[in-house]
């Protein structure tokens, strides 16, 4: 049956919603679309700016795996230079050594590495490691003597906590040279 065949619909038949206008219908319906359209626009907006920030934070602990494995070599050379004779750090090799140093040490905070400062700061439990405790009646009592292995920060996050020793105060009594006076009768 084409179109001009239809049979016209009987007076008695009404339309199921008299009030519906079809343009009115299309009208909403294009703006249900706008909206989901809208909506999906701006869910792939989302999902990509999540994705460049999952993948700059994989780039990020990538490095991360690469500069802690490389703070032993940092040790090392730092340890040969404590240990070389000022006679030896004057010479080639001791000066070598240094350079290389002092440009690994460059190139990492570069990407980000800092030291943590520790020496003569108050002790931290999240920057330092305590691995021992030393009387000092001179220094304030949970105050860093000394380093016995540097600590570093890796873009604001802690590699490595400085392993240190701490001070304490002495204990009342146990000070050497204070004179007891004894009165005998």
């Amino acid at each position: 049956m084409s179109q001009e065949e239809k049979p016209a619909r009987p007076a008695s038949e009404a339309p199921e919603n008299p009030s519906a206008d079809p343009l009115a219908e299309l009208m909403a319906e294009r703006d249900e679309l706008k909206d989901r359209l809208l909506r999906l626009m701006a869910e792939t907006d989302n999902f990509k700016k999540r994705t460049e920030r999952d993948k700059a934070e994989f780039l990020r602990r990538a490095n991360e795996g690469i500069v802690k494995d490389l703070l032993p070599v940092v040790d090392n050379l730092e340890r040969a230079l404590a240990h070389a004779s000022e006679a030896d750090l004057q010479g080639p090799l001791g000066q070598g050594v240094s350079l290389v140093l002092q440009e690994l040490m460059k190139t990492m905070e570069r990407h980000g590495l800092e030291p943590v400062v520790a020496l003569g700061q108050p002790f931290n439990p999240e920057l330092h490691e305590a691995m021992l405790q030393q009387e000092d009646p001179d220094a304030e009592e949970n105050t860093v003597l000394s380093e016995l292995a540097k600590g570093y920060v890796f873009q604001g996050r802690l590699l490595r906590p400085a392993m240190v020793v701490v001070s304490k105060r002495p204990a009342p009594g146990e000070d050497e040279g204070t004179e007891v006076k004894i009165k005998i009768s």
